[in-house]
């Protein structure tokens, strides 16, 4: 509430409409409908502002339409004024007073006014044509210290807008005499009744903040109702309401208004040519145009003013009144609202009229004809609130709908469900006439394919992708367009399982097309799952755009409202994956619990055995063994449902093999190395998992002999060389434990270098070799700046950030750095001059001095700290380290 508030005598008080009210304008107008606190805010203003002695209020009334009683009334009004006491001469009524000459007399008694005085005309709708061209004078000609405030339910004519264009006219409508929840709650508590928040929003959303409906609401709460069934049950058919809006609202129109608003009340939204379809008359749009200007509870919904919707307590009222007086008409105007708008296009409200029509076939027909445009803009709730309307048997019987319900349990159930449903369907296809036999193959080609993708089921997506692209012709015979935006969800489901399965460098060629052609389609939620599994790719490749795609998706699903969708919990874990992997846990810890809010194993198992790795990880990095362990063992059956061989599958258990390790479990850990078969325990990732436990057994040797067919076959999937550079870090420990420290060196100096490149830190805060680190004299390393990060690190020094929340965005590199120049990068941070850094990389102090030139440039900045700032920022240098004495 503006400015906050209060409760007086049971008025809450709205000091945001009170400064209004009492703003510079010389005349304000209050236009709102019935019962919507035009009154009691006037009443509250003056008492409020002390302002009782110098406001005259008259109440136009039906009985003040004859001018000369309106004036008599608005003379005497002033006359009780301390102002106005001794300026207006006393005027009895005559019949030869005109109302012309006692507005000209008013003027001229009050020429001499000099302090500021009100005059309040409530109602002022009620008055006559020529009251109101009176009054309009005095409004125009009045002295510069008399302020009128004039009450209406609707808008009446005035001449007002000369006074809008000089700036004297303010005004106050329905929208802003709503009360906020804030109020409600006040409303409520004056009258007694303590509610708690979800009741509360209840009633407040279903009033739409309507002063009258809330006042009613707490009567009968103060009278003892239930307060979370009243809230449920209260709408404009409860009696008080109902009658309310029967006495103010409805009964004050003509028969053939009062029949287009019962007969329209069936819709959620109303045009002019629809109205006339249910009512059979024309000048629908007329009609609805004047009631919104008359403020009799009709809210327009666009800028023209063509369509609109009833208040929610009055549309309940006119249901009401509908199923009263004329009963066995409501099925056949729902028949006929599902015709006009599913030829119009418009499925959604089409499904839901066929529904109340008991029309099942056109309400099936429709469903799984608009399913894959639903489904391609995100509209999965709507679907599943939609397949509800159905009775049981109708969804079993209709091959259609079965293909739509598997869609559903796929986005709410679980995969097993889906696959029930969609057997059911492919049972049924028979069934389905030859006319749409083709569409419904279509249907059952896109939900196979959705359902495979969940399953990573590679050889299956690529089978069902080259289906779907060639049914272009057949898509886009349904719906035009749809032939290409089905083909992007194709590609997209091609390139995330391809990503998911294998990492493969294919992936990245199909997601780049298929957001492409969600783009040219105007499919932002294509678009957002697109997003979401380039930034997955992109995390194999760089950090910094791996991120920034994450956040570009997070952004999209938040525009649009997706921030569940598990495309936006696949987003957020790869921005959590980013700074995990750069050793920022605390950091990546509020993605990561993001992802996991989103993502279920029932639907997702392929995203959630990532986020079970990657919570393991950040678990380990944070010491917490137990934790991490317990992420990694809940993984482990999603890892035996994948198909085939999964590299997630096989680096969820080296890391789970890890936590056994840590903590001293390694009986346990050798076991499930035992457990798997063969060709599982010779992938790289799982024989970096032996050497670990063979050197937790005191057998370096073993370790070595582990480690040994990685150097030979790296791991296909690791590009940045991840894996590879874990097999070093364990390969230095073993060297060193055999006392061979020329070659744990070499080890350790291939390690860092793909940390280099890659950012990736995880190596050295998994395998933890700071004795060795320490060793590594500066001489003998290109890698000096990053060996103080990293010992910084592990010796706990890194500065968090602010309340754990992520990093804002950085500014993106003009352009990628060479090797070269990230090497001189890792030295900026230090206090080495160019010179020293020149003998550091064995270069001369010219080429240090081309390679800063040109990280300048690339990062668009001037000075070193700058640079650094930038580089830290876009994940390029570790965090910055501060002494624990700054901390």
């Amino acid at each position: 509430m503006a400015g906050g508030g209060g409760v007086s005598g049971g008025v809450v008080a709205r000091p945001g409409l009170f400064e209004r009210l009492g703003g510079p304008a010389r005349v304000t107008v209050v236009s709102a409908p019935a019962g919507s606190g035009k009154t009691v805010l006037l009443r509250s203003w003056i008492a409020e502002a002390g302002l009782t002695g110098r406001t005259a209020w008259v109440a136009a009334g039906r009985q003040e339409r004859d001018p000369q009683r309106f004036w008599l009334s608005a003379l005497g009004a002033l006359r009780q004024t301390a102002p106005g006491a001794g300026l207006v001469r006393a005027v009895t009524g005559a019949p030869e007073l005109d109302g012309w000459a006692l507005a000209e007399g008013l003027l001229d008694d009050l020429a001499p006014l000099d302090e500021r005085l009100w005059l309040v005309v409530d109602d002022v709708h009620e008055l006559g044509p020529d009251a109101l061209r009176q009054l309009e004078l005095v409004l125009m000609r009045a002295p510069a210290r008399l302020r009128f405030v004039v009450a209406a339910r609707h808008d009446v004519r005035l001449g007002l807008h000369r006074l809008r264009l000089d700036g004297g006219l303010a005004e106050l409508r329905a929208a802003d005499l709503r009360f906020t929840r804030a109020e409600a709650g006040e409303l409520f508590a004056a009258a007694g009744v303590e509610l708690d928040e979800p009741t509360l929003a209840v009633l407040h959303e279903r009033t739409e903040g309507w002063a009258a409906g809330l006042r009613l609401a707490a009567l009968a709460l103060a009278r003892g109702a239930d307060p979370k069934r009243f809230s449920a049950e209260f709408s404009g058919s409860e009696r008080t309401v109902a009658e309310y809006l029967l006495a103010e609202v409805l009964e004050s129109q003509s028969e053939r208004v009062r029949r287009l608003l019962l007969r329209t009340s069936i819709l959620e939204r109303v045009n002019g040519e629809l109205a006339d379809l249910l009512t059979g008359d024309q000048g629908g749009e007329r009609v609805l145009q004047d009631l919104e200007a008359a403020n009799a509870f009709v809210v327009p919904l666009d800028a023209p003013r063509s369509w609109f919707r009833y208040h929610q307590m009055f549309a309940g009222l006119l249901r009401l009144e509908l199923r009263r007086t004329e009963p066995a008409e409501v099925t056949g105007l729902h028949a006929a609202a599902a015709g006009w708008l599913a030829a119009r296009g418009y499925p959604v409200e089409a499904v839901r009229h066929a529904q109340a029509a008991r029309d099942w076939e056109l309400a099936a027909r429709l469903l799984a004809g608009h399913w894959p445009a639903l489904y391609l803009d995100g509209q999965a709730a709507t679907t599943h609130e939609l397949l509800a309307g159905f009775p049981p048997e109708v969804r079993a019987a209709d091959g259609g709908l079965a293909v739509v319900a598997a869609a559903d349990e796929l986005a709410q159930g679980s995969l097993e469900a889906a696959e029930r449903s969609l057997t059911l369907a492919e049972r049924n296809s028979g069934s389905v006439p030859a006319d749409r036999g083709e569409y419904g193959r279509l249907l059952l080609g896109v939900v196979r394919l959705l359902l495979d993708r969940q399953r990573g089921n590679l050889p299956a997506v690529a089978a069902g992708a080259r289906e779907l692209q060639a049914m272009a012709e057949v898509a886009d015979a349904a719906q035009p367009g749809l032939g290409t935006d089905l083909t992007a969800l194709a590609l997209i489901s091609l390139g995330s399982t391809e990503l998911w399965a294998t990492a493969a460098e294919d992936a990245e060629r199909y997601l780049d097309r298929g957001v492409a052609l969600a783009r040219q389609g105007g499919r932002p939620y294509l678009e957002l799952t697109g997003l979401a599994y380039q930034a997955t790719h992109e995390f194999y490749h760089s950090f910094a755009r791996a991120a920034e795609r994450g956040r570009q998706a997070v952004e999209l699903a938040e525009r649009h409202g997706w921030t569940g969708d598990p495309a936006a919990g696949v987003a957020c874990m790869v921005v959590g994956l980013v700074l995990a992997w750069q050793g920022q846990p605390d950091a990546a810890d509020p993605w990561v619990q993001r992802a996991e809010r989103t993502l279920t194993a029932g639907t997702q198992p392929v995203a959630v055995l990532a986020i079970r790795y990657l919570r393991g990880t950040l678990e380990l990095e944070r010491d917490r063994d137990a934790a991490a362990l317990a992420a990694l063992e809940g993984g482990e059956p999603l890892a035996r449902r994948l198909a085939g061989q999964h590299h997630l599958a096989a680096r969820l258990r080296a890391v789970l093999v890890h936590a056994l390790i840590r903590l001293g479990q390694a009986g346990r850990a050798g076991q499930f190395l035992a457990g798997l078969s063969e060709q599982d325990r010779d992938r790289g990732e799982l024989r970096v998992a032996a050497a670990a436990l063979r050197l937790a057994q005191g057998d370096p040797q073993a370790a070595l002999a582990a480690l040994a067919p990685i150097q030979e076959d790296p791991v296909a999937e690791d590009y940045w060389g991840f894996w590879r550079a874990r097999a070093d870090v364990l390969e230095a420990l073993a060297r060193d434990a055999l006392s061979d420290p020329d070659a744990a060196d070499a080890a350790l100096e291939r390690a860092l270098e793909v940390s280099e490149r890659s950012g990736d830190l995880t190596p050295f805060l998994l395998y933890p070799a700071a004795g060795l680190l320490g060793r590594h004299a500066r001489h003998r390393t290109a890698h000096a700046a990053l060996v103080a990060e990293i010992r910084g690190l592990l010796a706990g020094t890194q500065a968090g950030p602010r309340h754990g929340a992520p990093p804002s965005r950085p500014r993106p590199l003009l352009e990628p750095l060479s090797g070269s120049e990230v090497r001189v990068l890792r030295y900026l941070p230090t206090n080495l001059s160019a010179p020293e850094i020149a003998r550091e990389l064995s270069v001369s102090p010219n080429t240090v001095k081309t390679h800063v030139r040109h990280l300048y440039a690339k990062f668009g900045t001037h000075h070193r700290a700058d640079a650094v700032d930038l580089a830290r920022a876009l994940g390029l240098l570790a965090p910055a380290r501060t002494s624990p004495a700054s901390r």
